[in-house]
């Protein structure tokens, strides 16, 4: 009786006997990790059986215990299950992403820049911007290589949202490079954030995350596309 009380207590509950394996197991990937939650399964069985076969019969487990039981390996096994599903999924959509993306080489984008582009004529450049709100008073400052201010261009009031403009080199101004913006509405700041267009010229993925290399801008992650042309 004195071998049965001890085979008992020690085998109250098999599951967490196992929780460090299982751990592990579940930390794994590939055919290994299935291979450990497959010899965890078996082992916590064994161990079950066991424990029914050696238990007290004056105080034996009743249905709820082993219900419980079954349920926390059931619940571990199938959390190993849907980790292996999401991430599948998360590949899956990772590679359509791409391929989508793909037909997105040489197409212009707009991503957050203060680079001045080539506007409708031979003497234009032009840009645009985004606001965060409605300004009454909106100024773009033309800079050149040195970021020394050229020209300046009155926008006046405009709505929040993007907004786009051109300047006109005039005779004798070396052209513009790059422009800085602000905006206010009455004496309160307004946000604005500079935007510039960009060419697509490849596009790769880095782990998890879908990047464009643009012909000016470099690497970018797809997300900081904000407009496609």
């Amino acid at each position: 009786m004195t071998t049965t009380a001890t085979t008992s207590a020690n085998s109250a509950n098999p599951f967490a006997a196992l929780s460090n394996s299982s751990t592990s197991s579940t930390s794994s990937s590939g055919s290994s990790d299935k291979n450990k939650q497959v010899a965890t399964e078996d082992r916590f069985l064994t161990l079950l059986v066991a424990q029914m076969k050696n238990q007290d019969p004056l105080n034996p487990m009743d249905n709820a215990q082993v219900t419980s039981q079954l349920a926390q390996i059931n619940t571990v096994s199938g959390l190993d299950k849907l980790n292996t599903t999401v991430a599948g999924l998360g590949s899956q959509f990772m590679q359509m992403q791409a391929v989508q993306a793909a037909s997105l080489v040489n197409r212009n984008v707009v991503i957050e820049g203060n680079r001045l582009t080539e506007g409708s004529a031979s003497n234009k450049l032009a840009g645009s911007l985004d606001l965060a709100n409605s300004a009454d008073r909106v100024q773009v400052q033309i800079l050149d290589g040195a970021g020394a201010v050229i020209d300046t261009v009155q926008l006046n009031a405009q709505k929040a949202g993007r907004v786009n403009f051109e300047w006109t080199q005039p005779s004798g101004v070396a052209a513009g490079q790059t422009f800085k913006v602000t905006a206010s509405a009455g004496s309160n700041a307004v946000t604005a954030t500079p935007l510039t267009t960009d060419t697509v010229t490849a596009v790769s993925t880095s782990g998890q995350s879908l990047q464009l290399r643009l012909s000016h801008s470099g690497l970018v992650n797809y997300s900081a596309v904000k407009a496609f042309n």
